[in-house]
């Protein structure tokens, strides 16, 4: 078959080349979901610049490693992709289920090791919370690794290997910038991580590490201070309302 022959069978995803099955609804949501990766990237960028918290710009760092690790196997392996139809460039590992394999990994490790969130009051909700976290984020990373083999970007070899490489680098490079450092503080990994955010420069750009202090990251205690500068506000407004209807009324 030729490449014009084939390449009719599809339909290119608005604004991208993503190719996918153009009679298709499930295919067309498919191709919507492999552009996660690149969408994840200005995600990175307004966390960071937004939060100033210091895992986010490892998160990204990570990311972005674990990328050029892949081009790299790429570029040792030369092992083509399934079609070639669809374009120049090696196939193993697939970048995209790399990239949501370390995704889920960094993710998953930091829910577990880090992050706590307030309780309900009640334990199944608690449960229920966390599973429904941990499907979405599984979900979501298994989603787009399976888009690149139903979209024939990728042989199932290829997805498998990349999501397997991209769960062991996350967790690995979880291990070394967050695990170590912050259970293991008198470390050399641990130091290094202290300079870091005692560092008058860094200092200046307001980076920090809300999980040291917080259990969620601050979500809660920022949320009451919230509430109860709001809950005062409504207060006051009611306050400075009644003299008023008082006053419409002896008229």
């Amino acid at each position: 078959m030729s490449a014009d022959n084939f390449l009719q069978e599809f339909a290119v995803l608005d604004v991208t080349y993503v190719l996918y099955h153009e009679n298709s609804h499930f295919s067309h949501l498919l191709a919507l979901l492999t552009l996660s990766p690149i969408l994840l990237n200005p995600a990175y960028a307004v966390l960071a610049v937004y939060t100033r918290e210091i895992i986010f710009f490892e998160m990204w760092a990570g990311q972005l490693a674990c990328e050029a690790f892949n081009w790299v196997l790429k570029h040792i392996v030369k092992e083509e992709r399934p079609n070639g139809f669809f374009g120049p460039g090696y196939g193993f590992p697939s970048s995209h289920s790399q990239w949501m394999g370390y995704f889920a990994a960094f993710l998953i490790c930091h829910f577990t090791f880090r992050h706590r969130f307030t309780s309900t009051g009640s334990r199944l909700l608690d449960y229920t919370r966390d599973f429904l976290l941990y499907s979405f984020i599984l979900t979501w990373a298994g989603a787009v690794a399976y888009s690149r083999y139903h979209l024939i970007y990728h042989s199932a070899r290829q997805v498998l290997w990349g999501v397997v490489i991209g769960v062991l680098f996350g967790t690995s490079y979880y291990t070394v910038v967050e695990y170590v450092p912050v259970h293991f503080p008198a470390s050399y990994l641990g130091r290094i991580r202290t300079a870091i955010i005692a560092h008058p420069i860094l200092a200046w750009f307001r980076l920090r590490d809300g999980w040291s202090v917080y259990p969620d990251g601050g979500t809660e205690d920022q949320w009451q201070a919230w509430k109860s500068r709001w809950d005062a506000q409504q207060i006051s407004k009611r306050e400075n309302a009644t003299p008023s209807k008082a006053k419409q009324k002896t008229h």
